[in-house]
């Protein structure tokens, strides 16, 4: 079967539907899953991708990653980003609203966007858009164009074109986005006094560490606990990466706050005792903490406290690392894994007790419905897109990584979006196939 060609019917000994992982086939019609049949001796009228016991199970959906694309294309663009995606089984990834110059801040900057992204997508793509100081009357355009909600940075970004918030522009942006069942995301850092000392060695992690610590987590997730009880509007944690502000956020939900946080590969795989002096390959904000706290976030994502992981995959190119001097306080705080986030979860997740079922709830069903896709992504049933992929070089434009040299489980084979193979054992379709996805707004908007 040739790349690129659409596929009418998958056949495999182990697919995952619903909680269980049995023999199924199922029939594609129009890029949408038509019919599910348990007995795989079934006659079908067409040709049948037969993938013998390979796992068959829904695309990932990574709700959080920079494409960067334009204005910083040389970091990351859409073509090498959505290979990168296919590769790893992410058949459907959101734009952040930066590091691309301009950011979608506006609706004339979305445009320019979306004629960037066209043609150059090898899996779907959705954008979100962004909230900065004085664009709140920008923000019910963008919904009616098409993002599927917005973020915001209570902390400098580290890009001068996406300054951060003050509670005054949340307040504005909160009344604008009242009623209209969007999102608002934070990147939930505060600056606050510091106590540790500044003047540590630069090339130890653990001076980069003591400068961004717990509580400025905390203390910027106690101001969104607060504004989403206030207003009711939705409200989603980014890169949860401390542990200490869950009470805050199990508080807040248990008061009526519509509230969902995330966590990141890189928070639940990387320890701060093992990051080497000089390693600013590592380096991204908030910081990789200790082992003690990373199993505070594994049980927590078990128990239902942590909605959801992403790859957060923030790229630059290897000079902006500063890798030549080691300097964690200078470097480019962001971490390269849109290619590696499934086996990297199901490497860890797997000795701790999860299921195949839940890499799914957590990796594409959950972070489906936080983008409203949850109607056409991340799941396979009747009528939904027929995105699968079945259980491997490096296809992100910078190729610096953390993960360089790790042994992980599971390998994807084949990706299919939307019925077509766009991806499979190291080959891609000759074509870009994926879609550019508007998030049509809810008719409730006052």
């Amino acid at each position: 079967m040739e790349l690129g060609s659409m596929v009418s019917a998958v056949r495999s000994q182990r697919v995952l539907l619903g909680d269980e992982i049995r023999p199924a086939v199922i029939l594609i019609k129009d890029g949408k899953i038509h019919q599910i049949h348990s007995d795989i001796s079934v006659d079908v009228p067409c040709e049948v991708l037969d993938v013998a016991d390979s796992v068959v199970m829904p695309g990932i959906v990574d709700s959080h990653v920079h494409v960067n694309e334009p204005g910083r294309t040389s970091w990351e663009g859409f073509w090498t980003a959505t290979r990168a995606a296919a590769a790893g089984g992410v058949t459907t990834i959101v734009d952040m609203p930066l590091n691309s110059i301009p950011p979608t801040t506006t609706l004339g900057n979305f445009r320019d966007k979306m004629q960037e992204a066209t043609g150059k997508c090898f899996v779907d793509t959705a954008f979100w858009g962004g909230v900065i100081p004085g664009n709140q009357l920008e923000l019910r355009p963008l919904m009616e164009a098409g993002v599927a909600g917005f973020k915001c940075f209570l902390i400098h970004s580290g890009v001068e074109e996406f300054p951060h918030v003050t509670d005054c522009d949340l307040h504005a942006a909160m009344q604008q986005l009242q009623g209209t069942g969007s999102v608002l995301l934070f990147h939930a850092e505060r600056d606050v006094q510091q106590t540790a000392e500044e003047d540590g060695d630069p090339s130890q992690y653990s001076t980069f560490l003591q400068s961004r610590p717990d509580v400025m987590e905390t203390e910027a997730i106690r101001t969104v606990t607060e504004l989403c009880l206030e207003f009711q509007v939705r409200c989603h944690i980014v890169h949860l990466s401390s542990a200490e502000p869950l009470k805050l956020i199990q508080a807040a939900r248990q008061a009526g706050a519509p509230l969902t946080v995330e966590t990141t590969h890189h928070y639940l795989s990387l320890c701060a005792e093992n990051i080497p002096a000089g390693a600013t390959q590592f380096k991204c904000c908030p910081p990789i903490r200790g082992s003690a706290n990373q199993e505070q976030l594994w049980s927590a994502l078990k128990a239902g406290q942590i909605d959801m992981v992403v790859s957060d995959h923030s790229p630059c190119t290897p000079d902006l690392k500063k890798l030549e001097r080691g300097d964690f306080t200078e470097a480019w705080g962001g971490i390269s894994s849109l290619q590696f986030g499934l086996p990297l979860f199901w490497s860890s997740a797997s000795k701790r007790g999860f299921q195949l079922s839940d890499v799914v709830r957590l990796l594409s069903r959950n972070t489906a419905q936080l983008c409203r896709l949850d109607n056409q992504k991340g799941c396979l049933a009747p009528g939904y897109d027929a995105d699968l992929i079945k259980e491997g070089g490096i296809h992100h434009k910078n190729k610096l990584t953390p993960y360089l040299g790790l042994s992980l489980q599971g390998v994807v084979c084949a990706t299919l979006v939307r019925g077509q193979l766009v991806y499979r054992e190291g080959c891609f379709c000759p074509e870009p196939l994926g879609k550019l996805l508007l998030i049509p707004p809810e008719r409730s908007q006052k």
